[in-house]
């Protein structure tokens, strides 16, 4: 069942007399449970593209449907209850709070989300039990991208959307976590979207979109996606 639709989208940007298109006529859709690599370089028009599925940025023209709905039409308030029903983000630097604990910054979601999971439950599923009254700077990187993983899932997101959730970890602790994303997305049957430039990384997905300038070079539905454990890093 399909869950997200991109029709025709384009995003550009003024700077001054100059124009930046972001994304240039961008056509897509997405099916519900799935796991998809957007993989493409540098300035390609990734993270555009993952801001305003998630409803941080609009489209200049085309449309943006989530579960029927057409998000590129939503008010700001309209947007900013979508993201705190719809969509949970996990980022590359986990932008967690420092002067909250673990447990405190995971369960700051149930002020934004009605639909709330436990957040002690959350915080056991990433393997964090002993850690509940932990500050940030007390946990190492890969225990701080576990935390903000909770915390997204925590909203009980349908769509998790993740913008290179490996890129500031070591290869090993890098694989931990894209183990533990692919875990959760199979236990809660939530669809997972992961921007990255790593090759490796989209061998793990069931379908990859590959971005160039802007553009969709091609969308590859992978029907035997290698574990985490088969991938070589």
């Amino acid at each position: 069942m399909s869950i997200v639709k991109f029709d025709n989208v384009t995003r550009v940007y003024q700077t001054g007399e100059h124009e930046l298109k972001a994304l240039d006529h961008v056509s897509f859709t997405l099916d519900e449970g799935k796991f998809v690599v957007i993989l493409g370089p540098s300035g390609a028009g990734k993270s555009t593209l993952l801001n305003m599925l998630g409803g941080l940025d609009s489209p200049t023209e085309g449309t943006i449907t989530v579960n029927d709905k057409d998000i590129s039409k939503l008010s700001d308030n309209e947007l900013a209850d979508f993201r705190a029903s719809t969509v949970g983000f996990v980022f590359q630097f986990y932008n967690l709070i420092p002067t909250l604990t673990v447990y405190e910054n995971v369960e700051l979601v149930s002020e934004i989300s009605k639909n709330h999971l436990d957040a002690k439950q959350m915080i056991e599923e990433v393997g964090l039990s002993d850690h509940l009254h932990n500050f940030p700077s007390e946990l190492s990187g890969g225990e701080q991208q576990r935390v903000s993983i909770a915390r997204a899932l925590c909203k009980n997101p349908q769509i998790l959307l993740c913008d290179e959730p490996t890129g500031a970890l070591d290869s090993e602790t890098g694989v931990m976590v894209l183990k533990l994303l692919l875990k959760m997305a199979k236990s809660y049957g939530k669809t997972i979207v992961i921007v990255t430039h790593n090759q490796s990384i989209a061998k793990m997905a069931d379908v990859v979109i590959r971005v160039k300038n802007g553009k969709i070079r091609s969308v590859e539905e992978q029907e035997n996606p290698m574990s985490a454990d088969e991938v070589e890093w």
